[in-house]
């Protein structure tokens, strides 16, 4: 598996795996109205002008993985981690994430999850993060944040 800088031509492909990825996190609410769900083409678009998006292909050339961040002073914010369901609990999302931070030495890292997604929570603490704030969407939804600082 190859991680690499997304190019425009892979945005589509990566709004479809994003869709197909966050279903697990949309039934754990009973709500398949979640930004990630509903995240068009044009807004996947401005986010790519905006920051990095890198992509995980298979040997065939499938994109199985992505993330994306964007940096605001000393910090990179850190979003929309996804691995298609077949290819999970691989490392393949820590793989991932310390991609994106390789690009951006020395920076903070941020980035947030649902309270329920325990695994995820899991996984980032096993990369050096550690949470930092709660903060409630609804009666259903709470976001954990949580940071790594490497130096600034």
């Amino acid at each position: 598996m190859e991680i690499t800088k997304a190019s425009s031509d892979d945005l589509k492909e990566i709004l479809e795996l994003q869709h197909l990825a966050y279903i697990t996190e949309a039934e754990r609410f009973g709500n398949m109205n979640i930004q990630p769900l509903t995240e068009t083409l044009d807004e996947l678009f401005e986010e790519f002008d905006k920051g990095t998006v890198l992509k995980m292909v298979t040997d065939d050339g499938r994109i199985i993985g992505s993330v994306r961040g964007y940096t605001d002073g000393y910090t990179l914010y850190i979003g929309k981690l996804m691995v298609h369901q077949d290819y999970r609990r691989q490392g393949l999302g820590s793989r991932l994430v310390t991609a994106l931070e390789d690009m951006y030495p020395g920076l903070r890292y941020e980035l947030f999850t649902s309270t329920r997604s325990i695994e995820n929570i899991r996984m980032y603490e096993k990369l050096g993060y550690s949470v930092f704030d709660e903060r409630p969407v609804d009666d259903e939804l709470v976001f954990v944040y949580l940071e790594k600082n490497t130096g600034k």
